[in-house]
């Protein structure tokens, strides 16, 4: 795992070199938020691409990861931001108020299995009420009654319908989707952009 950072720090520069625009994520939070003051946790923020990039635009930005070698990378880019080794179904941060939680990178494909509930309530007190959990993952197809949502690190899909009922269930309720994050239609894709809104109770 040592390399691990670093080795995907350079798949996005090697991306950026060739012309590729790398801030969709962020540019998405600025249409939703209308931009900064704000407060915005990355759940599973990865080596900070996105927590930075906000934190320049001047929002206030929490990253939390559970793997300490991507942390680190990120901890070395911005020293100055607010980072936390932790597992998001292990996150206690009631005290954050945040307007807007971030699980981009596939976030939610990579959970243990079982956890998304946990995650999703963990996430749920870190918002203040009213605020919004986006979330961009590949798509699965229609899972069956009963499965898990998750089954290994990276190695399952998950049907939007499973989610949707994941976030109900934990105090969510569906806003909008989009194919991409730059806010294209879904159409059939293998992609989706979701945004959920903390409602004020959860579902019994």
């Amino acid at each position: 795992m040592g390399c691990r950072g670093i080795d995907y720090d350079a798949r996005f520069e090697r991306l950026e070199s060739e012309g590729r625009y790398l801030h969709g994520e962020a540019d998405l939070v600025d249409r939703l938020l209308g931009g900064p003051p704000a407060t915005v946790l990355d759940a599973g923020c990865g080596t900070g691409r996105i927590a930075v990039e906000l934190a320049r635009r001047g929002y206030r930005t929490h990253g939390v990861d559970v793997d300490p070698e991507m942390l680190a990378a990120a901890r070395a880019k911005a020293p100055e931001a607010s980072w936390e080794l932790a597992d998001l179904s292990d996150l206690h941060r009631d005290d954050l108020g945040a307007d807007l939680a971030l699980a981009a990178g596939n976030v939610v494909l990579f959970l243990r299995p079982g956890v998304l509930p946990a995650v999703l309530a963990n996430i749920r007190r870190a918002l203040r009420p009213g605020g919004l959990l986006v979330a961009g993952f590949r798509l699965g197809p229609t899972l069956p009654l009963g499965a898990t949502l998750g089954d290994g690190p990276g190695a399952h899909l998950v049907d939007l319908a499973a989610y949707d009922g994941a976030c109900s269930t934990a105090g969510f309720e569906l806003v909008d989707r989009w194919g991409t994050w730059e806010g294209e239609e879904l159409r059939g894709g293998d992609y989706a952009v979701s945004v959920h809104r903390r409602t004020l109770v959860r579902s019994a």
